[in-house]
């Protein structure tokens, strides 16, 4: 008789389930072959040779629970993986850290396997200038072993795979066979177990004010989790970032995001902002049943502002930004200039690589608003980005004191 596997007998659906459940784990992103060793390597080490005592263990022990996660988790990273998403970071924090009435720039990197992309955040922000006081990092994964390994910061060549390696030798100091990561940088990272799928880790983050975070790294997470858990991750993230807040996908993940989101940056950054700015969004309310009256400024028959923003918002989130960029363009030549229009329409422009283009249409929204400040910031991360270093302070201490001047007494 055909001796049957250990999840053949535990139930693949059973296994399944619970993965799915655990850490939203599609099966089929790494395969019935890698679950099936997972569990025959949990059975062997823990020395239970039944099916149904292992089954029984795994389903109400949370310690075999993690162990099992800890076989199916692909957890390899390396330092400054995709630089450019990290010159991007960097350009983007600075500018908010250069509005100092916001407090500490906030930072979440979830998951962070052994600690490679926060301690390449943290060296990022350092090298940039900012002061450890400026920018708070948490880590989170649900891998106890590889918060452990990030905890110890000590690596193998394996973790240095890019073509500039000053960073290495600006950060770490050799220590047998491998390479040890400063003091300094090590500090500025806080590490703690943590599962974005569970509403307690969301509450709790919230409660504490350690979130909202104003960047989120979630990178090569969401292309291993089912449909489901996918949702729920998306709810997640769209609680702990702020409304202005930057969030970093992995290079495929950007396309699986449903919400409101639109590219940040190049494409090649993988970096979403919520497509439709806060202060323009439409407001839920009831539909009339009766016509409305147009209010002064209001043509009957032309859409306001805020349908053409909203309509535009769907546009660009379903990739048709020419489409997007054509209906605020129509708007423009009907009712004329509006500084959120031009601000949205330089949104566009940037996401779609066109920088100056997005420059023209933030000086433009300045014109109109000079107390505009997300178009302050804009312009201080498009000069960033250019290296006009100078220009780029200017814009973020004219944001500075807009803020300071919102910012209740």
């Amino acid at each position: 008789m055909k001796k049957r596997t250990p999840l053949q007998s535990l139930g693949i659906s059973t296994a399944e389930e619970l993965l799915c459940r655990w850490i939203g784990l599609d099966p089929d992103t790494i395969g019935t072959a890698a679950i099936q060793r997972a569990v025959a390597t949990r059975m062997a080490a823990i020395g239970v040779e039944s099916d149904s005592e292992y089954a029984a263990l795994v389903a109400g022990d949370e310690g075999e629970r993690d162990s099992l996660v800890e076989e199916v988790v692909v957890s390899e990273s390396w330092f400054f993986r995709d630089s450019q998403v990290f010159e991007y970071v960097r350009s983007f924090a600075a500018t908010l850290a250069g509005s100092r009435s916001r407090g500490p720039v906030r930072i979440l990197s979830a998951p962070c396997a052994s600690g490679e992309e926060p301690y390449s955040i943290a060296m990022a922000l350092l090298a940039a200038g900012l002061a450890p006081e400026q920018f708070v990092i948490d880590a989170i994964d649900i891998s106890r072993v590889s918060l452990e390994r990030a905890r110890q910061a000590r690596y193998s060549a394996n973790a240095f795979r890019n073509a500039d390696m000053s960073f290495r030798d600006r950060w770490f100091r050799r220590l047998g066979g491998g390479m040890v990561l400063d003091e300094s940088v090590r500090s500025c990272v806080h590490f703690a177990w943590g599962n974005l799928l569970e509403d307690s880790f969301v509450t709790k983050s919230l409660a504490t004010g350690r979130a909202p975070y104003d960047i989120i790294f979630c990178r090569n997470l969401l292309i291993y989790l089912a449909p489901s858990p996918r949702g729920l991750m998306e709810d997640a993230i769209q609680r702990l970032l702020k409304p202005d807040g930057l969030l970093v996908l992995g290079a495929a993940e950007p396309p699986i995001m449903k919400g409101d989101w639109i590219a940040a940056g190049s494409r090649s950054v993988f970096a979403l902002r919520r497509g439709v700015p806060p202060a323009v969004a439409a407001p839920s309310v009831p539909v009339a049943l009766a016509a409305p009256v147009p209010s002064a400024g209001v043509t009957p028959g032309i859409p306001s502002l805020e349908e053409v923003l909203r309509q535009a918002g769907d546009l660009a989130n379903a990739g048709r930004h020419s489409e997007a960029l054509s209906l605020c363009e129509a708007h423009l030549r009907r009712v004329g200039p509006a500084a959120e229009l031009f601000f949205f329409m330089g949104v566009l422009h940037q996401s779609a690589g066109d920088l100056d283009r997005a420059e023209a249409c933030f000086h433009k929204t300045l014109y109109l608003e000079a107390s505009h400040e997300e178009a302050l910031l804009s312009l201080a991360l498009l000069a960033a980005q250019r290296g006009d270093a100078l220009m780029a302070e200017k814009y973020r201490q004219s944001s500075a004191r807009v803020l300071s001047r919102k910012a209740p007494s």
